[in-house]
C-alpha cells in the first residue's frame, strides 16, 4: 500500500484505509451473496405484487356482493320476494357481513310471513356461524328469541338474553323487553317492573315506541299492587 501523500494527517489516512476496506468487503459480499440478494428482492417484489392483487380482488368481490345485496334488498322492499330469493340464497352462502345480512333478510321475510320456526332457524344459522362477527351473532340471537318467544320457557329467555338486558347493551330495548316479559311470566313481578322502568327511561338508545310501551307496563305493575291492597282493606 502506498504511503500517504505529504501533509495528510493520520486521521485522514486511517479514514481512507477504512473506506478502502469497506469497499473490498462489499465486493466480496456481492460476489458471494449477489444472487441470493437479487433472489430475495425478487421474491419480496413478487409477494408485494401478490398481496396487492389479492387485496384488489377481495375488494372487487366485496363491492360486487354489496351491489348484489342492495339489488336483492330493493326487490324485497318492492314486495318482489320471489325474484329476490335466488340472489339472497347465493349471498347467504358466504362468510362475510353480506352473508349475515342476507340471512337476516331471509329470516325477516319468513317472520313476516308467519313462518316463525323457519325464521328462527335462519337466525340460528347466524348465531352458530363462528366465522361471522360477534355483533351479527348477538343480534341474530335476539331475533331468534323473538321468533321462538311463545314456545320458550321464561327461564330460557332470561338465560339467553340476560347479558343484553342492561342499559349498556345495544340490544337493550328489544332484549330487555323480552326478559322483562319472561320475568312477569315466571311470577317475578318486582324484577319485571324494574326492568320495564329502566327501558322506558333509557332515552334515545331505545326506540320511542318501545319506551312508551314499557312505560305503560311499568306504570300498570306499580299501580296494581296498591289497588289490590285497597280492595282488600275495603273488603275487611
Amino acid at each position: 500500500m502506498a504511503l500517504p501523500p505529504s501533509g495528510t494527517t493520520d486521521e485522514a489516512f486511517l479514514r481512507e484505509v477504512d473506506e478502502e476496506y469497506r469497499r473490498d468487503q462489499l465486493m466480496r459480499v456481492g460476489r458471494r451473496y449477489g444472487l441470493l440478494i437479487v433472489g430475495a428482492v425478487v421474491l419480496f417484489l413478487v409477494a408485494v405484487a401478490g398481496w396487492l392483487y389479492y387485496d384488489h380482488s377481495r375488494r372487487t368481490a366485496a363491492e360486487a356482493r354489496g351491489e348484489a345485496y342492495d339489488a336483492a334488498l330493493q326487490l324485497v322492499v318492492e314486495n318482489q320476494q320471489a325474484q329476490a330469493a335466488p340472489a339472497l340464497d347465493k349471498i347467504a352462502q358466504g362468510e362475510d357481513g353480506y352473508a349475515a345480512m342476507a340471512r337476516f333478510t331471509q329470516g325477516n321475510m319468513l317472520f313476516a310471513q308467519g313462518n316463525r320456526a323457519a325464521a328462527a332457524a335462519k337466525f340460528a344459522s347466524v348465531v352458530n356461524d363462528a366465522k361471522l362477527d360477534k355483533p351479527f351473532r348477538d343480534l341474530a340471537l335476539v331475533r331468534q328469541t323473538q321468533a321462538e318467544f311463545d314456545t320458550l320457557q321464561p327461564q330460557a329467555v332470561i338465560q339467553r338474553l340476560g347479558t343484553f338486558a342492561n342499559p349498556d347493551s345495544p340490544w337493550f330495548g328489544t332484549a330487555g323487553e323480552m326478559v322483562a316479559a319472561a320475568y312477569l311470566k315466571s311470577g317475578k313481578r318486582a324484577e319485571a317492573a324494574k326492568l320495564y322502568r329502566q327501558i322506558s327511561e333509557a332515552g334515545e338508545r331505545v326506540p320511542a315506541s318501545v319506551r312508551e310501551r314499557t312505560a305503560e307496563v311499568a306504570k300498570t305493575l306499580s299501580v296494581a299492587p296498591a289497588a289490590s291492597q285497597t280492595q282488600e282493606k275495603q273488603a275487611k
